[in-house]
């Protein structure tokens, strides 16, 4: 018995979804995971809420959604519970299994117990410092720190609250929080040191693999303060791994009004400078987007010649998920769904074809 997501079980999941649309599932390394994958940062710390996320997180793997992404300190520990609770039940019940649901979460954040604390430096003595886990000097931006032992820390929280053994992605969170403060020498450092430590991890069956889960860092042009030069985050991962490295994922926001991933050439990769999406191809790297629908703002208000050119959908939610699902290159679209409602308006994009080319070059064109 497999625990984790495996390239048999994916498959075997994805095959009892002959019913929608055959590019719905796409291949994420030797997984195959659904195009719409389920985020859950959103909402309030409270019971109301965790119990949305495990009725929509249910009714998402019995729809042709497994891929389901959190982190560790998303709600204040309260996402992962839920999602590990709504897991423990569809595995239980065996509507599905384990290696057919790909999971991943992430550790950089300081991740609170149920609610932000009044005091959050008392709270980060207590938990942190005292036990000798992390020292305030290793913290940057007073909430974000990547060191070893701290990670070590977060990934065995992560693992007890979604009830698995092994996490499927890991991702390092918008490591180039560290940037401007540390400058990128000790940046790079500080990576390579993450990374060995994940490598361990892969070695102990505890996480599958790894990636980056950034906001800016792949998006902004190389002059900025928190640009991350993703040639020089993959040789960190060969540093640490070897050319065997299982740094394997980028996750960055990518929607129709932040198209700089797929517009802007912040990267160099194969002689060429190009967006992030092209040059993680490049380096055989598996991407996906956050902010697929803008934490809601692109739900609603989408100019009439954007709702036509993406055609028979009904609802603007579903049209800018359409959209991102329709990139060449990124293997899922993630949005934040913490209610039944949400899921299977949202998946009824899973029934239908991705855009033509045609179409991409009309909506971008117009976009430009």
């Amino acid at each position: 018995m497999y625990n984790h997501a495996t390239a048999e079980g994916t498959r075997r999941y994805a095959e009892r979804f002959g019913h929608l649309a055959p590019d719905h599932f796409r291949m994420a390394q030797d997984l195959t995971v659904s195009s719409i994958g389920i985020g859950t940062y959103l909402g309030a710390f409270d019971d109301a809420t965790d119990e949305g996320y495990r009725g929509a997180i249910a009714r998402a793997l019995e729809l042709g959604c497994n891929f389901i992404d959190t982190a560790v300190n998303y709600r204040c520990q309260r996402s992962e519970r839920a999602i590990g609770e709504a897991l423990k039940k569809a595995f239980t019940e065996g509507s599905v299994r384990r290696d057919e649901v790909v999971v991943s979460t992430k550790g950089g954040y300081f991740p609170y117990e149920r609610e932000v604390p009044s005091d959050v430096w008392a709270y980060f003595h207590e938990r942190f410092e005292k036990p000798g886990i992390l020292h305030r000097s290793e913290v940057v931006g007073d909430i974000h720190a990547m060191t070893p032992r701290y990670l070590e820390n977060l990934l065995e929280t992560s693992l007890r609250n979604l009830g698995l053994d092994c996490i499927d992605v890991y991702y390092i969170h918008n490591p180039e929080h560290q940037l401007p403060e540390v400058g990128r020498e000790e940046f790079y450092k500080r990576l390579r040191a993450a990374f060995e430590f994940l490598e361990s991890k892969v070695r102990e069956g505890k996480i599958h693999a790894y990636g980056t889960a950034t906001w800016n860092g792949y998006r902004v042009s190389s002059d900025s303060p928190d640009h991350l030069d993703l040639a020089r985050v993959v040789q960190s991962a060969e540093g640490a791994g070897g050319k065997e490295h299982h740094f394997r994922f980028l996750m960055f926001p990518l929607n129709m009004a932040m198209l700089e991933a797929v517009a802007s050439p912040t990267q160099h990769g194969s002689g060429r400078d190009g967006p992030v999406l092209q040059v993680a191809a490049d380096f055989g790297l598996t991407a996906v987007s956050s902010s697929t629908i803008l934490q809601g703002r692109l739900a609603h208000g989408l100019p009439e010649s954007v709702q036509k050119a993406i055609g028979s959908l009904s609802t603007d939610a579903q049209r800018a998920i359409q959209f991102n699902r329709s990139l060449p290159g990124l293997a899922a679209a993630f949005v934040g769904m913490s209610r039944v409602g949400h899921v299977e308006e949202n998946l009824k994009v899973a029934e239908t074809q991705p855009l033509s080319g045609e179409q991409l070059v009309g909506l971008l064109g117009g976009s430009a």
